[in-house]
């Protein structure tokens, strides 16, 4: 990493902030699902500048009971304030806390980082509204305190309900929309459910905007899978389709790269060419406006099947793009992310593929 590193060096000195840290992280055996998604995060700025925040006003409460959030924030308060500007830091405090609250996180296999990323998530939105329960408890007519935190994942009640208050869902939370359209009465029904990340489907030699069209495209329901319509009070045929409602502030798309193959009685690497702009427009959405995004992490699966590979990650700070394994942290150019597209062959060499790609609004940046 000699070159490399030097490199690196030489650019922070001249081409980023004073203030910002590009430290890479010890892997404690095949951690590396965990380190990757870490960085991804710390480097989602809206997610770090609050979780610092959290830092600094709970560091100097005592008795605080150590959990996922409390050792995350540590570990990125540990990271922004080195002296240095770049070297590495073992998570080990995070990663025992990983294992102690997940046993699936237990062994030295290789794991999941979608899994990981779904698990931290939900388990920092568990712990704040928690905490934001036993605030508002505390607080005088308690009973009488308007409830703001909604559902994390799942069916909201009510056609577009206050969003829930934490700011991990500030960060991350969106609304889909299911609307079903009876084809008989043309009735149209719908209901809503929150998404901290979009599962795509993916085909060979396709596009995000292409997939993310494939996930909004009409189904058509019939035979035996016709829709029960409450006005017709029967079961009807009917069309269905998924829109984004309220598109999040930071968009998270995580690729189904691993298909479960029957013949095979086990799971398959598709590692098929999905191109992913560092612009994105999102186009499926209820009110037709055209969002834009930037690309600025993408977490890398390198491998042949789920079960044993490596992660790594790319993340953009300040207009420059940088490369994480683990430990070692490059300089790299933005011509790098078109290596992790995929391959335009089903057998191919190329095993490094873009796995969750994460996205920020230009909207929520102005």
């Amino acid at each position: 990493m000699g070159a490399a590193s030097s490199r690196l060096e030489k650019a922070l000195g001249e081409q980023f902030p004073e203030g910002e840290r590009y430290f890479g992280l010890e892997n404690f055996g095949n951690t590396c699902y965990c380190n990757s998604v870490l960085q991804a995060l710390y480097f989602c700025v809206p997610f770090r500048d609050q979780l610092l925040e959290y830092y600094a006003n709970n560091k100097s409460i005592g008795d605080v009971d150590e959990n996922m959030l409390t050792c995350l924030a540590d570990l990125f308060s540990q990271i922004s304030s080195q002296k240095k500007k770049t070297g590495v830091i073992a998570p080990k405090r995070f990663i025992q806390r990983l294992k102690k609250e997940n046993e699936i996180f237990r062994s030295y296999m290789h794991q999941d980082a979608h899994e990981f990323l779904n698990f931290l998530l939900n388990e920092l939105v568990d712990i704040l509204e928690k905490e934001n329960k036993s605030a508002r408890e505390s607080l005088p007519n308690h009973s009488s305190q308007k409830t703001s935190n909604g559902p994390i994942n799942g069916q909201l009640n009510g056609s577009d309900k206050e969003l829930a208050a934490t700011w991990v869902h500030k960060c991350f939370q969106g609304i889909l929309t299911n609307e079903t359209r009876c084809l008989r009465c043309e009735t149209v029904t719908d209901r809503d459910e929150t998404f901290f990340d979009l599962s795509l489907d993916i085909e060979q030699n396709s596009s995000i905007t292409s997939c993310l069209k494939n996930f909004s495209s009409t189904e058509t329901l019939n035979a035996e899978d016709k829709f029960f319509c409450d006005k017709c009070c029967s079961l009807q045929e009917a069309q269905k389709r998924m829109k984004i409602k309220k598109p999040p502030n930071i968009l998270v798309i995580h690729l189904k790269r691993f298909k479960y193959i029957e013949q095979l009685q086990r799971y398959k690497k598709l590692s098929y060419r999905v191109v992913f702009p560092l612009e994105l427009k999102l186009l499926n959405t209820v009110d037709n406006s055209d969002l834009e995004y930037s690309l600025f992490a993408v977490v890398v699966h390198v491998g042949s099947g789920p079960n044993h590979g490596h992660y790594i990650s790319l993340v953009k700070s300040h207009n420059h793009w940088l490369f994480f394994d683990d430990e070692n942290v490059e300089m790299t150019d933005e011509s790098m992310v078109q290596v992790f597209f995929g391959s335009a062959h089903e057998f191919s060499g190329n095993t490094d593929n873009g796995y969750i790609l994460f996205y920020e609004s230009l909207a929520e940046k102005s």
